[in-house]
């Protein structure tokens, strides 16, 4: 696959864009609708799903199928990371108003760093090939470790790395609107927003040690590993506020993932010996995880489901307008006469 860098560049230069757009949608806080978060969804389902046909049409059908089994792969990895961001935003007590900008800077943050494990990626399996089976392997023991433990949910708030972060950054015990910082009294403190951002950057980073070795299963193509990963994730702003309330729904989408990590995992592991084809891998793929949608939603449609929630809740109140008022600029001392 032949890509030229001015098509890096524009594909670069598009997704700036877009994210500016959608900054600019939501720049005042407020609660994100069903409507409002079910357009926005098909917006970004049609981008992806645009520049597939566009791969398809440009670079032919294989290569089209390659992306389109790496988007339907992260875009169903994603789902599960809503489930997190969910049990995170519980955990926090974070008011809806406030998770669309901690999410867009989430989703900011993955792009760059899923841009960085791709390029270390690509570079590890350029020059050291044997790596595929020690992914292919990771992926299995993945597929079947999440299998096990899919009725098991971490407490966001437990978790070594938020006590090792809390406890070496002074923070508030209020939201301040939307900002990451305030200054009171000279010193500068960390709200509550930025330690969930810190959390949501971090479970991304986690999900990418699993994410980027699955993508790599169906496509070599650094291009196509990267502009698969982008277009799923742009979108996981408004899927998070259309899903976010029916999670507790798909109880068998852990099963669905957890059987494409492992098939992935085996084409992978056996590229060597048999070449399965895009085509074939893209419908085993669609097939899996629409079996384990459906089977979720009409089981679970009769069926009391008990909503997974954080053991240990913190509650954070809002600071008033007058308490916002009397913060200090942020990046300027005060100077003494």
């Amino acid at each position: 696959m032949n890509v030229e860098l001015w098509m890096w560049l524009a594909v670069c230069a598009g997704i700036i864009v877009m994210l500016l757009v959608d900054l600019f949608a939501h720049r005042k806080a407020h609660e994100i609708s069903l409507r409002e978060a079910a357009l926005w969804s098909a917006f970004w389902v049609a981008t992806g799903v645009g520049f597939g046909v566009l791969i398809w049409n440009s670079f032919g059908e294989e290569y089209g199928q390659q992306y389109f089994a790496g988007f339907v792969i992260e875009k169903s990895l994603a789902i599960d990371n809503v489930f997190i961001w969910a049990l995170i935003f519980a955990a926090f007590s974070v008011p809806r108003k406030y998770q669309h900008r901690v999410l867009f800077l989430g989703v900011l943050g993955a792009l760059i760093f899923r841009g960085i494990f791709i390029a270390l990626g690509s570079v590890i399996l350029e020059n050291f090939a044997w790596v595929l089976y020690l992914f292919a392997a990771f992926l299995i023991y993945t597929g079947i470790h999440m299998l096990i433990k899919r009725n098991e949910h971490s407490d966001p708030t437990q978790g070594r790395f938020y006590k090792w972060f809390s406890a070496r950054v002074p923070s508030v015990k209020k939201f301040y609107g939307q900002r990451l910082f305030v200054r009171i009294g000279g010193t500068l403190f960390a709200t509550p927003l930025l330690l969930v951002l810190v959390l949501v950057e971090f479970t991304d980073i986690i999900f990418a040690v699993d994410s980027i070795p699955a993508i790599f299963a169906v496509t070599s193509e650094s291009f196509l590993v990267f502009t698969a990963n982008a277009f799923a994730l742009l979108g996981l702003r408004a899927m998070y506020f259309l899903l976010a309330d029916l999670m507790h729904r798909f109880i068998y989408l852990k099963v669905g993932l957890a059987l494409v990590l492992v098939w992935v995992g085996i084409k992978m592991g056996l590229h060597d010996v048999v070449k399965v084809p895009s085509g074939l891998s893209l419908t085993v793929i669609l097939t899996i995880l629409v079996a384990a949608i459906v089977a979720s939603l009409i089981v679970s449609r009769n069926k009391e489901v008990i909503h997974a929630e954080p053991a240990h809740k913190q509650e954070f109140p809002e600071a008033t307008e007058a308490e916002i008022a009397e913060l200090k600029p942020l990046w300027r001392r005060s100077v003494r006469m």
